[in-house]
């Protein structure tokens, strides 16, 4: 299938630099999308003949002036940044995309981040927009199979494929970059947050809970963070009082993946509901091609799912329901008290055809999830990929 959004994304980046750096996490489809590039030399550094090939990175670029190039898994290379840099600087005809599984500053290896350089761009796990050209129109199979294509196609889940992505996970992302060594301690963190997805982020229940300490337990959901495995929310606030200010909600990467560790093989109407969550943070990462999502929360209890907060502009209140009919404003309301102006948008999965609900003061526009993103960030006026922000702190 042609994965047409994506490949307007990167047609667009290419028009505002000639090197794109693709990232994603493992089997999300980062080697099929860069393939089916219209007129791309394709070249896969995991083999060693073509690394060979790239020794001498000037006179591999000269042979290639002025066409469009994939780098698959550059980060093999010894010396990637070297190449990617050269070709920035010095051949400025020839399009470039670069793919790996986290950014370019997630390690060492990385020698230059390329700032100013580049674009970046996020490859997402599948889009709702894009399950009718899967061949399976049902959001139900997205939210249970999640949306790496390898497993939201198969005939039937198995766990084993599962086990094995997070091996894979484990000795060619996390190893082989960040050269961790408690190999049980961190994948046993990565069960737990994909058991827990969704909910505050309590560092000392995770260090008790993988036998390492509180500051190990920042190192690792910041790697897990840099490769795109976790997301971190933090809080939107302005300090006040009666605001939470510091602890972050954490997100599994992939709903299929969330479905796996929470032990669910078939879903509840509760189930859905977190899992939509889900989709829609995945479908605003997509458009806005940026982590800078927040939720916010008051020390009563209150909450808001997630907020956009722009410079210069009033934060956008969204709500996640599996069903219009099940709104609580009381999270809006206790919001709009401290923050009158901005937007508010109730995300449902059964409506067709937005409205707008007055109750009281508060006006609430009840969206579909693509009325949602064509009010928050329409395709027309995104503007080009942003450089990814730095590891959580």
């Amino acid at each position: 299938m042609e994965r047409r959004f994506w490949i307007d994304v990167l047609e667009r980046a290419w028009r505002t630099r000639s090197l794109i750096w693709l990232r994603g996490v493992r089997r999300v489809g980062k080697t099929t999308l860069a393939q089916s590039l219209k007129d791309v030399e394709y070249f896969d550094c995991e083999l060693p003949r073509t690394r060979r090939l790239m020794e001498d990175p000037e006179g591999f670029l000269e042979g290639l002036r002025g066409r469009r190039v994939v780098l698959d898994e550059i980060h093999r290379l010894a010396n990637p940044s070297e190449l990617l840099k050269i070709g920035a600087d010095h051949f400025p005809d020839t399009r470039i995309l670069a793919t790996g599984s986290s950014t370019l500053a997630a390690t060492a290896k990385f020698r230059d981040a390329l700032a100013g350089r580049k674009a970046d761009v996020w490859l997402t796990p599948i889009l709702c927009r894009e399950l009718a050209g899967f061949g399976h129109a049902g959001l139900e199979r997205r939210l249970l199979r999640g949306g790496l294509p390898p497993f939201f196609l198969a005939a039937q889940a198995a766990a084993t494929v599962y086990q094995e992505w997070m091996d894979a996970y484990w000795a060619k992302d996390v190893q082989e970059l960040f050269r961790l060594e408690r190999r049980q301690a961190f994948l046993r963190l990565l069960e737990l947050v994909l058991a827990r997805s969704g909910g505050i982020f309590e560092a000392t229940y995770y260090a008790r809970a993988c036998e390492v300490s509180r500051q190990t337990i920042t190192n690792y959901l910041a790697a897990l963070e840099t490769t795109m495995v976790a997301h971190v929310v933090r809080p939107w606030s302005t300090h006040r009082a009666t605001e939470i200010v510091s602890a972050p909600k954490v997100y599994g990467f992939d709903t299929g993946f969330v479905c796996v560790y929470r032990g669910w093989d078939a879903l509840r109407l509760e189930d859905r509901g977190l899992l939509w969550e889900h989709v829609v943070l995945n479908e605003l990462h997509a458009r806005l091609q940026a982590a800078t999502v927040h939720y916010w929360r008051d020390k009563a209890g209150h909450e808001v799912d997630f907020v956009i907060a722009r410079p210069g502009a009033p934060p956008i209140a969204i709500e996640c329901k599996w069903s219009a009919d099940g709104f609580d404003a009381a999270g809006l309301r206790a919001f709009r008290r401290h923050y009158a102006e901005g937007a508010n948008y109730v995300v449902a999965q059964d409506v067709s055809r937005g409205s707008t609900r007055r109750l009281g003061e508060l006006s609430v526009h009840v969206v579909s999830l693509e009325g949602l993103l064509d009010a928050v960030a329409p395709e027309d006026r995104q503007p080009p990929p942003r450089r990814s922000p730095a590891a959580a702190k």
